[in-house]
């Protein structure tokens, strides 16, 4: 999407810190420079942040749905579309002259499903990427989609079928097209890329989304609140926000923090979890804390509430076959690991 916007060396795309490094690598991939913001305290994407780091070289601004849970895309819609910031956009391109602003793309890799002011993400800001890796909600085993909102004068039709083109090479008619009698013919219209999905992923993605909604999500929101119900009782425990008044999460990662704890601490935590035989894991290493990106320069103390909220994080196992039983494993292995290694937080 960066590529069909025309995202070259000498632009600038904003990115939150605290993601994963994909968000930012494909910024990388184009030649463009990757502006890090900090985060709030829903892990999302500062907008005051966002605000202050926008020059006449951003193109495009990619916020990053954590953990499913939507980002304040009123406000950044609102923020892109104000007569100040349009007047510092510099189109390079016709695309970028259609828009005549700064492109919000979301990242929407863990937020399928979720909710934003009576909408579903897919439908909140630009254009959305959803990722359907076989550790999301919805897998296709590898892949992902595109979905397309941008506003008139586009032609949102009309830039899937682009899309569809840049995915096969260039080739201009796919196998189904070329099997009609007569229609053989082909042609090349422009270097493009192989990255259309496989029938037999998208089989499985057709299953797992004919149960989305009535299975999947359920499961999860019932995981998530017996989390919740545990920890809540418990003064260490930073609970995630993942519903409130406008926003419902796709109920995706379960990020609980610890109170109080530091980095060094919060890895002890991990490891004694792990002796307890129950997996967790980190979300995330912030980008700027990565060997490639610390040698462009890059330092986490520019980005302190990602860091802060790195340090003490931990993402509780959230899957289908995840039975009560089990979760009652997972919350004793937390809170007896979390209260080993710091005292004073066995309350």
């Amino acid at each position: 999407m960066l590529r069909w916007f025309g995202v070259q060396e000498g632009d600038e795309v904003i990115v939150p810190a605290y993601t994963y490094c994909a968000t930012a690598n494909v910024v990388m991939h184009c030649g463009a420079k990757v502006v890090f913001v900090d985060i709030s305290e829903d892990f999302n994407i500062s907008l005051q942040a966002v605000k202050n780091a926008i020059t006449e070289n951003t193109k495009v601004i990619m916020p990053v749905d954590y953990g499913g849970f939507p980002c304040d895309y009123d406000e950044l819609n609102a923020l892109v579309r104000s007569p100040e910031i349009k007047q510092i956009f510099k189109a390079t391109n016709p695309i970028q002259k259609t828009l005549g602003r700064i492109l919000v793309l979301s990242d929407a890799a863990h937020s399928i499903g979720a909710t934003y002011k009576g909408k579903r993400t897919g439908a909140l800001t630009d254009v959305t990427v959803f990722s359907f890796h076989a550790v999301k909600n919805l897998t296709t085993s590898e892949g992902g989609a595109i979905a397309l909102n941008l506003p008139e004068p586009f032609n949102n039709d009309e830039v899937y079928q682009e899309l569809c083109i840049k995915t096969l090479h260039g080739q201009n008619k796919d196998a189904l097209a070329k099997t009609k009698p007569g229609a053989w013919r082909y042609d090349v219209i422009e270097a493009g890329y192989k990255m259309n999905m496989t029938d037999i992923m998208a089989s499985i993605g057709l299953v797992e989304l004919a149960r989305y909604d009535e299975e999947n999500i359920v499961k999860r929101k019932h995981i998530f609140n017996l989390y919740t119900e545990a920890f809540s009782k418990k003064q260490w425990a930073l609970i995630p926000e993942y519903k409130n008044d406008d926003k419902e999460t796709s109920y995706h990662l379960y990020a609980l923090r610890i109170k109080g704890a530091s980095e060094i601490q919060r890895d002890e935590i991990i490891a004694k979890i792990f002796e307890k035989q129950v997996s967790v894991n980190v979300h995330f290493v912030p980008v700027p804390m990565m060997t490639f990106y610390k040698n462009l320069g890059y330092d986490i103390s520019n980005y302190p509430e990602s860091f802060n909220h790195y340090k003490n994080v931990i993402t509780l196992p959230v899957y289908f076959d995840l039975d009560d039983e089990k979760v009652a494993t997972v919350i004793d292995a937390v809170v007896r690991s979390v209260e080993e290694v710091v005292s004073g937080l066995n309350v």
